[in-house]
Order: structure tokens, then C-alpha cells, then sequence
């Protein structure tokens, strides 16, 4: 559903991504981690296509970013780790722009429904601008979800929200998963990746270290014990000396 094959990433002579190869089947969720200014989130901009990529090939459904980037587009939803919703439009107005725009058929009960599930059925007529932090991100991963993705991208999904929207949230992301969606989620919450993850793309300063199945990580760094923590997996990966012996690239 996803594939990135020798994705680069130069700024103004920077390297930012240098050449990653991943793919996310349906189905699977992907917990993309590493220390900041890694390069996870111009990943996932070149994944939706709001940045063009240096080098390489990038596809969502079949589809090339570069070369059919509204088709690809169609297949996916990202949400950014600080979405930028419209302030002068409602909750439900929100909802309705992304019907349009990916024509949705069935709004009236789909959107309600969302509203329902993310607790802004209070809040469908209150102006975005009016909104707190967790509630912007809640009406963001409503809009998202509305058209039923095949590859969504999400980037800090948990900032802002309280316990019960980090409950659901969770939630969500497994049924979409169950549903056949292929997820990724950047995240520095280590647990957040462990609990819901199947695979793993460990990055660092814009290089792989390791992509696999995540109960393989442990294998892949010979020198940790058998229950070591993602936490401690993470450490060794990015501080330690040198890299796994069976790294996918």
C-alpha cells in the first residue's frame, strides 16, 4: 500500500533524508521513531506529497506521488503533528469541505457519527479559532478518516488530547488497521509505538537504522537481552556503536 524506494531529501545542500526503502502493507502499522530532525516528518510530507522528494520513488496505492499526485492523494490522509484548520469555519463546515473535496457520499450520518466517537458532537457549530489544542486535533483526525483511507500518515497523534482521546484514538487506529489500512505513526512515545505497532522504521539523522517486524528489533542488535524494552532498543540503535547485522534496506 505504501512503498518508498531510495527516498532523499536535500535543503539547500542539506541532507535531510538519505535513502530510505520501506514498505507498509494493508494491514499494517508502522511505528516510524527517532530523535528530532531525523527526518520523520519530511517523510511523511513527501509521503503526502505537500514536499517533492530529492531522489527516489514514493507510492501510495500503486499510485506515484510525483507523477499522479492526485490519485495518491485520494488514497491517504495525513495529519500533521500541529494541523492548521480553518479558523473562520466550524466543526461541521470543516467536515463538509472534506466531503467535498474527496466526494463523500453520506455525510449527514458518517460526519455525526465521527463526531460522536471523538466527543465534538458539543462542538459542531463552534468556530475552529474557539477550539482548544486536543479538540483542533480531534477535528483534524475526524476530517481524515471521513473518506475511509487506504494508507494513512499520522504524525504525533496524541498531542493535546486527554486520557479518553488517547483511548480512542487508539482505538481507531487498530480498527482502521483491522479494516486493511496501512498505517504510520511518527512518534516519541515509545509505549504508543510498542502497543500498537507490527513493524518498525528506527531513523537517524535522516539514515535507516533498522526497518522490520518490531518484535524482531530486540534480534537485530545482538547485544540486548530478550525482553529489552523499545525504549532500550531505541537507545542502542541511535547511541550505540555501529548497526544491526540484518538491517532491511
Amino acid at each position: 500500500m505504501i512503498q518508498v524506494q531510495d527516498f532523499h531529501k536535500v535543503y539547500n545542500d542539506t541532507p535531510a533524508v538519505a535513502g530510505l526503502n520501506f514498505a507498509v502493507e494493508p494491514g499494517q502499522v508502522l511505528g516510524l521513531v527517532g530523535p528530532n530532525g531525523a527526518g520523520k516528518t519530511t517523510t511523511l510530507r513527501a509521503l503526502a506529497g505537500v514536499i517533492p522528494a530529492t531522489q527516489g520513488r514514493l507510492s501510495v496505492a500503486g499510485h506515484e506521488v510525483a507523477d499522479d499526485p492526485v490519485a495518491a492523494k485520494r488514497q491517504l490522509a495525513y495529519v500533521p503533528d500541529d494541523p492548521n484548520l480553518f479558523d473562520p469555519l466550524t466543526v461541521w463546515e470543516h467536515l463538509q469541505f472534506f466531503a467535498k473535496t474527496y466526494q463523500v457520499d453520506g455525510l449527514e450520518s458518517k460526519g455525526a457519527g465521527l463526531l460522536e466517537r471523538f466527543e465534538l458532537i458539543d462542538q459542531r457549530d463552534t468556530l475552529a479559532q474557539e477550539l482548544s489544542r486536543g479538540m483542533r486535533q480531534k477535528v483534524a483526525i475526524c476530517c481524515a478518516y471521513l473518506h475511509d483511507p487506504n494508507a494513512l500518515l499520522l504524525d504525533e497523534p496524541l498531542t493535546g488530547l486527554d486520557p479518553r482521546g488517547i483511548r480512542t484514538m487508539k482505538d481507531s487506529v487498530v480498527q482502521r488497521a483491522q479494516s486493511g489500512a496501512a498505517v504510520i505513526i511518527s512518534s516519541h512515545m515509545l509505549g504508543l509505538v510498542e502497543d500498537l505497532c507490527s513493524h518498525l522504521l528506527i531513523i537517524h539523522r535522516g539514515r535507516q537504522l533498522y526497518f522490520g517486524p518490531i518484535g524482531d528489533a530486540r534480534a537485530a542488535f545482538a547485544d540486548l537481552h530478550g525482553d529489552a524494552t523499545l525504549e532500550e532498543v531505541f537507545f542502542r540503535a541511535t547511541e550505540g556503536a555501529g548497526r544491526p547485522e540484518n538491517m532491511e534496506s
